[in-house]
């Protein structure tokens, strides 16, 4: 049976304008990492005002919805749903988005209107293509409507869309450039195939079961290589020899990886780095044991083709920047019941961008 949470993770990459929102949310607990969280505050009564700001107000029951809405796409954070800290921020949001949701202009509302309708008939699509009534069930399960999910994108990818256009080309250009500045590795994609051959029983789910040892390990990887070096077929001898299920039977390969932001070992990535492309590396040592490497292909990507990848990270940080200087101007409050401290998790524990994803891979396993 289709579990909901997995599907509502499919469901926000369809809808992939709203990872915006998921840098905004994981910012925003970002200065509480140190201090003590409060202890949970109960709901109250859906009339309650819990904001104010100048000419506006936000109430117990808006909060709610709006919280609800938010575990759709991200049910991680569901955890969190009580904890004051965590209600604080989302008020945050919710008001900024409302805030520059209304300033937006009538071209960038109309354009979020027409991608809302075009995501929202995706996303219905794709769930019901999983399991009938499994998009019926996922909105009951977090006590929302389908209105409900349809006005926070539509708001959403208003404030997106108006964003990004006032980013200008030198601005994203800016970003580009500071990034490769700080890792001139910044913008590399590689495509590697690899053989694993472990240490460890990959179907141990602990990690703890021995497969072999590393000297039997580096033996084996070190027949894999002769093998390849005269001429064997990768694909062939990764389904005969790799440990590693998640690609085992695609060749061995994980394609097109951004080597900054992979997930992947340290060692893994250096080889990926390091390694003459075509070429089949000296095997390569990791905690799970040794990968017999080739870098089929490397390539960096350039500022055109991330333009607006980078124009939208300006634009998150000139929402963050609304949050945190334009908001107090508005005699923005939080007027939510204070409990007595106590120690807690704060929310930003879990990343609502979402966690690796749970197939085996080299972010998961072998290379991670």
């Amino acid at each position: 049976m289709l579990q909901n949470k997995s599907m509502r993770k499919r469901l926000l990459t369809a809808g992939l304008a709203l990872t915006l929102v998921a840098g905004l949310l994981a910012g925003c607990g970002s200065k509480k990492k140190e201090e003590e969280t409060p202890a949970a505050s109960p709901s109250g009564d859906p009339k309650d005002i819990v904001a104010t700001y100048k000419d506006g107000k936000i109430t117990r029951a808006e909060m709610d919805k709006f919280i609800s809405t938010t575990y759709f796409f991200y049910p991680q954070y569901a955890m969190f749903g009580q904890d004051p800290s965590f209600q604080e921020y989302m008020l945050k949001q919710m008001t900024t988005m409302r805030l520059l949701s209304g300033q937006a202009s009538d071209a960038s509302k109309k354009d979020a209107a027409d991608k809302t309708k075009t995501q929202i008939e995706e996303m219905k699509k794709m769930a019901e293509q999983q399991e009938k009534g499994a998009w019926d069930n996922a909105l009951k399960e977090v006590g929302v409507k389908e209105k409900d999910i349809e006005d926070y994108m539509k708001e959403t990818l208003t404030v997106i869309t108006d964003m990004n256009g006032k980013v200008t080309d030198e601005q994203a250009k800016g970003v580009y450039d500071q990034k490769i500045k700080e890792d001139a590795h910044a913008f590399d994609i590689a495509t590697v195939s690899h053989i694993l051959v472990s240490t460890k029983d990959p179907a141990d789910q602990t990690g703890q079961k021995d497969l072999r040892t590393k000297e039997e390990a580096l033996k084996r990887a070190q027949e894999v290589k002769a093998k390849l070096d005269a001429g064997g077929d990768f694909a062939a001898l990764a389904k005969e020899y790799s440990d590693d299920p998640g690609s085992k039977d695609t060749g061995g390969k994980y394609e097109n990886e951004r080597l900054a932001t992979t997930q992947w070992v340290a060692e893994f990535k250096q080889a990926a780095i390091d390694q003459p492309v075509g070429k089949v590396g000296e095997p390569v040592e990791t905690s799970f044991g040794y990968h017999v490497m080739k870098v089929d292909s490397r390539t960096t990507e350039t500022f055109d083709q991330v333009k607006e990848e980078m124009r939208s990270e300006v634009a998150g940080n000139m929402v963050n920047d609304y949050v945190e200087n334009e908001l107090p101007k508005l005699d923005f409050k939080i007027t939510l019941p204070q409990p007595s401290p106590s120690p807690s998790v704060s929310p930003e524990a879990s990343s609502p961008a979402g966690s690796p994803s749970p197939s085996v891979s080299p972010s998961a396993s072998p290379a991670s």
